[in-house]
């Protein structure tokens, strides 16, 4: 997704050097003038503050969701009521991955399809809490607090050990990202012929596969800080600061949907 975007690949070309474009005194197209040397509205650079705020509004969208959610959902009773809230969350969980394939795509960032993929992902995300909810009372607050932990300790020590994200490491993570979706996507596929796969499951395969998810989560979000650092340094767009926010928002779920597997396998017997 980060690819995606011209002025990032200008800026990743010559990282932490001297810089050849906005950010160090030229323009590059699209920022300022066309290639045709049309003037362009300035809409601004992009900023830490901007990218905290557009991804404090997406993390809000993705709240919202899933408590609108899990209000509607009520109280997990009955065979009936845990089919309709499965459909729910297979629903949600289908338009956020159009809409995360739409964003990634995407070479000029749409703030509103970001919105849209934090919402329908939060519907995702509070039928599936509710459910480990119903089963594990007390887990789905554990997790979040425990997501919230992991970005504030990565980042932490993204600042603090000066973390620099090579090419290999980039791709490594991003190939290892496409593996663990594409395992998904298959599992998912046999469980529609009666199929479990033990990935998913409960077992200590299960487990293996969840804490290996939150590791390659907490590899994203260091992938995500290298695209802010850089992005600012470049004097990006200020547009750039939803392609920040909506792989924040991507990495956070992706942490906290693990997390909240590891603390279920955790306590169930």
């Amino acid at each position: 997704m980060f690819t995606r975007s011209e002025e990032f690949n200008r800026a990743s070309s010559n990282p932490y050097g001297n810089q050849t474009y906005a950010g160090g005194g030229q323009d590059y197209p699209g920022y300022g003038e066309t290639e045709t040397g049309a003037p362009q509205v300035d809409q601004g650079r992009m900023t830490v503050d901007s990218v905290v705020q557009s991804t404090a509004i997406s993390i809000l969208l993705v709240f919202a969701g899933a408590f609108a959610t899990w209000w509607w959902i009520g109280d997990i009773t009955e065979t009936a009521d845990l089919g309709q809230v499965y459909m729910l969350a297979m629903l949600g969980a289908g338009g956020a991955f159009i809409l995360s394939l739409v964003n990634s795509f995407k070479r000029v960032i749409s703030p509103p399809l970001v919105m849209a993929f934090a919402l329908v992902e939060g519907v995702a995300l509070g039928a599936i809490s509710a459910v480990f909810e119903a089963q594990y009372p007390g887990i789905v607050m554990s997790a979040v607090l425990g997501t919230f932990a992991a970005f504030a300790g990565t980042l932490t020590a993204y600042k603090v050990l000066d973390i620099k994200v090579g090419d290999k490491f980039r791709k490594g993570v991003v190939a290892a990202m496409f593996g663990m979706v594409g395992l998904g996507l298959l599992s998912l596929g046999l469980s529609l012929f009666g199929i479990q796969s033990p990935l998913y499951g409960n077992g200590p395969i299960g487990f293996v596969f969840a804490l290996a998810g939150l590791v390659l989560g907490i590899f994203m979000l260091i992938l995500d800080f290298d695209f802010v650092e850089q992005g600012v340094a470049a004097g990006l767009p200020k547009r750039e600061s939803w392609r920040a926010a909506f792989g924040l928002t991507v990495s956070l779920v992706w942490i906290y949907t693990n997390l909240l597997r590891i603390l279920a396998i955790i306590r169930g017997d």
